[in-house]
This record gives C-alpha cells, sequence and structure tokens, in this order.
C-alpha cells in the first residue's frame, strides 16, 4: 500500500500549518502535542496529524484545519491540544471557542469556507495549500501531481507546449509582466554557442520587505515548482535547471532539497525520463541576500560565480544568458502555473483574469492590516476587495491612505483608487506595478513623504553602484528626502526630486534603478499636499517625522491620571522633562532633542504632540 493510500484509511487529518510563519509560532511543537494526546487517547488509529505549508491566513497562526469538516483552528497553544483532542476527536464536540469565528457568522461552527479571507481567492499556483505534506511526493501525486509533466513527455511536442502556454496568456509573475510563451519561443529559437547546453533558472530571490509568496510556494509545493520547470525544459530544450534561492529562507531549501531528492528517486528527474530520452535534472543555488540579484541578469552572475551585477541588454539571457547559452528564466509562482495550465488546457486558464492580464496573482497582504497574509485572487478583482473583503479592512477602525503594491520599487496608490482593477496596465497607469506581489497596506497614520524616504533608502542600500544614476541619483534624491523630513526641505527641493526621479527612471541601467523612483514619483503624484505641509509649514500631518513635532505635558492629566510616575524624566535622554515623581511634569523646549521617547514611554496620554 502506499502512503498516499495509507493515510486514506484514517478517519481524521489534522492538517497543521508548517510555513515559516507558524513555525516560528511554535507549530512543530503543537504537532508533537497533537502525536502525543492522540496516541495517549487510543486514536492514533484513527486520526493522522499532516504538516503541510503556508495555509495563507498568517495573521491567526498557528492553525490547525480538521478534516473532513473543514474545520479552522486559530492561534493554537499547546496547552489548548489536550481539551481539543478530547473534545472534538474523541467526544466529537468542535471548540468553538479555539476557532475564527467570522464577523458575519453564517454557522453555529463556522467553517473555513465560510470565512472571507478564503471565500473570494481563487487558487491555481496555491492549489495545494494546506493539503498535503510538502516533504511527500506521493501526496503532490495524488493530487494529480506530474500528471501534466507526463501529458507534456508523451503526448506533445515542444511546439504545442509553447503554444499552449502562449494561448493561456500567463504572463511572468515576477515584475513587469513579460508574455511566458513568448519568451520560451525565443530560448527554443536561439542557436546555443559551441554546441552547448541550454538552461532554465526558477527565479525565487525574493528581497521585497514584507514579501513571502515565492517562499511560502517552495516550502508548500516544492514539486509544482520541478513540474513546471520540467515541462518547460521539454518545451525549450533545456537539459540543466537551477532554483535560485535566498539563503536566509532555510525551509524553503529543505523543502526543495527534499523533493528534487525524491523526484530523482522515482525516475522524475534524471536520465531518460519516463523512458522518452528526455534528459533534465535540476541543483539549488543559494544567493547571499543581495536584492539586486532579483534582476536576472545579475541572477546568472551570481549562479555563474561572479559579483550580483547587472548587464545591459540586449543581448537578452534567452539569447544568451548562463555562460552565454540560451535561458529562461521565471520566477517562482509562475512556474508553478504551468502544470495547470497544461493539465486544463489554455483556454481554462485564459477564462480567468482580464483581457490582457490573465489567471491569478498571489500577493503577500501586509502592513496595516487586520488580515495579514497569503492570498490569491483572479486579475481584474479590485484593491477595494482585497484590503476590505479579503484583507478585513484597518485594525481600530483607522482610515485607509494608500497601498503601496511592487516591492520597494512600486508605487503608492491612494484611497481614490481603491476600485481600481488588479492588473498589469491598470497598476502601471496609475504609477505603480505588479512586481512578484508585495502589497503594503498604509492607514491615516502614515506619513508618505517618510514612506518614499523608507523605500528609497532600502533600494539605495541595494543598489549594486555599477550605474551612475542608480548610484548617485537614488542617493542625492535620499538626501533631499532627508532634510524635507527633518523640516529642512525648500519649496526648491520638490521640482528638485521630481526632475531627479524621472531622470533616474530613464536613465538606470536594469530595472532596480529605474523603478527605484516609483515611491517618490506617486507619493508626490498623489500625496503633494504632505510634501508641501513639510516644507512651508514644518509639521507632519502624521506626527512620524518627529523632528518636526513639538512635544508637551498636559501636566493635568499627568498628575491625575499617572500620578506623575517620572517614567518620562528617567527615559529622556537630554535631561528636558521637569518635575519630581508624584507631581505634574513639564518639558523644557529649549532642551528637547525631539526624540519621542517620553511619547512612546507614558501610559496614561499625558504626552502630546502637535
Amino acid at each position: 500500500m502506499t502512503e498516499a493510500a495509507k493515510e486514506k484509511a484514517f478517519r481524521v487529518h489534522l492538517m497543521v500549518c508548517a510555513g515559516t510563519g507558524c513555525v516560528s509560532n511554535h507549530s512543530f511543537e503543537i504537532k508533537e502535542a497533537l502525536e502525543k494526546e492522540i496516541k495517549k487517547l487510543g486514536l492514533d488509529n484513527e486520526v493522522l496529524v499532516v504538516t503541510t505549508g503556508c495555509n495563507g491566513f498568517c495573521e491567526r497562526g498557528p492553525l490547525l484545519v480538521v478534516q473532513p469538516g473543514n474545520i479552522f483552528y486559530q492561534q493554537l497553544t499547546v496547552k489548548d491540544v489536550p481539551h481539543l483532542v478530547e473534545e472534538h476527536l474523541l467526544k466529537g464536540r468542535p471548540v468553538k471557542k479555539l476557532m475564527y469565528t467570522p464577523p458575519k457568522e453564517k454557522t453555529p461552527i463556522p467553517v473555513l469556507s465560510d470565512i472571507d479571507f478564503f471565500r473570494k481567492q481563487v487558487l491555481i499556483a496555491l492549489r495545494n495549500r494546506g493539503l498535503i505534506d510538502p516533504e511527500k511526493i506521493d501526496e503532490y501525486i495524488a493530487r494529480d501531481g506530474y500528471v501534466a509533466m507526463g501529458k507534456a513527455l508523451t503526448q506533445m511536442t515542444p511546439e504545442k507546449i509553447i503554444a499552449e502556454i502562449t494561448i493561456s496568456g500567463l504572463r511572468g509573475r515576477g515584475g513587469a509582466g513579460f508574455p511566458t510563451g513568448l519568451k520560451w519561443q525565443m530560448v527554443r529559437n536561439a542557436v546555443s554557442a559551441n554546441g552547448g547546453a541550454k538552461y532554465l533558472i526558477c527565479n525565487g530571490d525574493e528581497g521585497d520587505p514584507g514579501a513571502f509568496m515565492d517562499r511560502s510556494i517552495l516550502e508548500a509545493d516544492p514539486h509544482s515548482v520541478i513540474e513546471g520547470m520540467l515541462i518547460g525544459a521539454k518545451a525549450v530544450g533545456a537539459t540543466q535547471g537551477f532554483v535560485y534561492v535566498r539563503n536566509e529562507y532555510p525551509l524553503a531549501i529543505k523543502r526543495m532539497t527534499i523533493a528534487l531528492e525524491q523526484a530523482r528517486a522515482y525516475g522524475l528527474l534524471g536520465q531518460d525520463i519516463l523512458g522518452t530520452g528526455f534528459d533534465f535534472d535540476i541543483k539549488i543555488v543559494r544567493g547571499a541576500g543581495a536584492f539586486v540579484c532579483g534582476e536576472e541578469t545579475a541572477l546568472i552572475a551570481s549562479v555563474e560565480g561572479r559579483l550580483g551585477e547587472p548587464r545591459t541588454r540586449p543581448p537578452y539571457p534567452a539569447q544568451s544568458g548562463l555562460w552565454g547559452q540560451p535561458t529562461g528564466i521565471n520566477n517562482v509562482e509562475t512556474w508553478a502555473n504551468v502544470p495547470s495550465i497544461i493539465a486544463r488546457g489554455a483556454k481554462w486558464y485564459a477564462s480567468i483574469g482580464t483581457p490582457t492580464s490573465k489567471g491569478t496573482k498571489v500577493f503577500s497582504l501586509v502592513g496595516k492590516i487586520n488580515n495579514t497574509g497569503l492570498v490569491e485572487v483572479p486579475m481584474g478583482i479590485t484593491l477595494r476587495e482585497i484590503i476590505y473583503d479579503i484583507g478585513g479592512g484597518i485594525p481600530g477602525g483607522k482610515a485607509f491612505k494608500a497601498v503601496q503594491t511592487g516591492g520597494p520599487s512600486g508605487g503608492c496608490i491612494p484611497k481614490e483608487q481603491l476600485d481600481l482593477p488588479i492588473d498589469y496596465e491598470s497598476l502601471t497607469q496609475a504609477g505603480s506595478m505588479m512586481g512578484s506581489g508585495g502589497m503594503v497596506v498604509m492607514d491615516e497614520d502614515t506619513c508618505m513623504v517618510d514612506v518614499a524616504r523608507y523605500f528609497l533608502s532600502f533600494t539605495q542600500d541595494e543598489s549594486c553602484g555599477k550605474c551612475t544614476p542608480c548610484r548617485e541619483g537614488t542617493k542625492a534624491m535620499l538626501d533631499i528626502l532627508t532634510r524635507i523630513t527633518e523640516g529642512k526641505g525648500t519649496e526648491e527641493d520638490l521640482s528638485l526630486l521630481q526632475d531627479m526621479a524621472l531622470a533616474v527612471k530613464d536613465s538606470a541601467l536594469c530595472g532596480l534603478g529605474k523603478t527605484a523612483p516609483n515611491p517618490v514619483l506617486t507619493t508626490m503624484r498623489y500625496f503633494l499636499n504632505e510634501y508641501e505641509t513639510h516644507i512651508r509649514d514644518k509639521k507632519c500631518p502624521a506626527h512620524v517625522c518627529r523632528q518636526l513635532n513639538v512635544y508637551t505635558i498636559d501636566e493635568e492629566r499627568c498628575l491625575n491620571k499617572g500620578k506623575g510616575c517620572d517614567l518620562c524624566r528617567r527615559n529622556c535622554a537630554s535631561d528636558a522633562i521637569q518635575g519630581a515623581k508624584n507631581e505634574a511634569h513639564r518639558i523644557d523646549q529649549s532642551k528637547c532633542i525631539k526624540c519621542g521617547v517620553c511619547f512612546d514611554v507614558c501610559n496614561f496620554g499625558a504626552v502630546k504632540v502637535d
């Protein structure tokens, strides 16, 4: 009996999320506690505990889904386990207090499909999310894994495979959305230098702050990426593939390593795959964490063992890439989509999304949002649906202000465009980009000038320094933004900042430099009044830029509510606070360095900021 067949014999499956987020919240310990308690009650022949990849609802981790029934438990602790096992598994009484209850509950026992976070999602790249153990190839196969590869290798010509991908409308999910079928056709048509090999690369160098789409797919469903690369290799004529993944993703590396070993053991990688005479294998290359290596020519240099910096194009990697040979590069999510397209057909995939942006897109939803997590939605869904229906809105009832899409090189989209459809063209027209899928939500307490400064600081730090526009231009822009946030900006800075951003966008060597000005350009486009307030009034409306704040103490509140607790004075680095314990305190403005520590430590709301 196969492993998959054995598991079907169990009455209940407990699907424990073991993505990085839940693992950091002790999900492995919860799994051990479940197995121990199940054995103790003699249920080990009826109940199987399965570790899955990321379930998606990261805000509520650690997560557990009971199958059958789709009963969703959240924020579990080891202490919850004995009660949960006894009540639900032994006595058949689900424990409602350990469940996530939707705001608009529809059933006495809320199940996963009742939760808005899951209800509006359409899963293709994440089709096996929470359903399989990523370290067991049999479970992937039981979910029709490698069926598409078998079809491609035994029933389809390379031309037919490329035609299917082209008709599907699949575009690269890692940046600008280049048509995948066209890229594959370029690699197939290219002539290898000196009779050399053609290569495929999976770009898993995900460096955007707050982004974890590619990491989660590698952790949760590594075989989907392997299968996609096998199909792509047959299409373009490649014999060797590389998965480039940053070294900061140890769990993704571990699971991909296991998956590759299992695929080789099953004859799905290596020589003469499925007896078709087709040879292809995959190696893992660990990146050192340079953000610029997400750019394909810099990534190629890194795989070759050279300094990871971009080069001019043409020639494009499809013509002359890894070691001068034709090379096809797609990111993790793109490869994960390929098996479903081949298995279910191009027309099925093309029926999802918009006329120019087909299929679905995976986003990491982070920032000032109630439901932080990983979501996959059809192209064309609006920002409002993602942020309010799936994301649950803004914490504390605060107002939505903006969302940044596309990582640090993306733009900030204001509340006036909440009904903007999510597709490549709409985001570009709004001044942003799809990127790899980071989505950072901001509320009314966010300073947009500081946001531009933060993201530009990131890209400036990550610039490889090879070209002058990026190396010097981002530094000059950052200096201007820093002056503005410190209250030293001038009216002339605004036109200079705009001109410099446009110059860098037009003349930088690679995509990192060309898109680095996007946060600056979009915040100036939509929030120019905040820049002007910083410069003319020397005020930060959101009170984020502390050098522009004036801190005072409400003496009556300090004495009556805080009883003169003295915490602010004891933490003041400049001895600017006067008053003794059990007395009202006040701030000497001539000594205050505006660090804001007094505001941070006051527990009684006595410290005011203006």
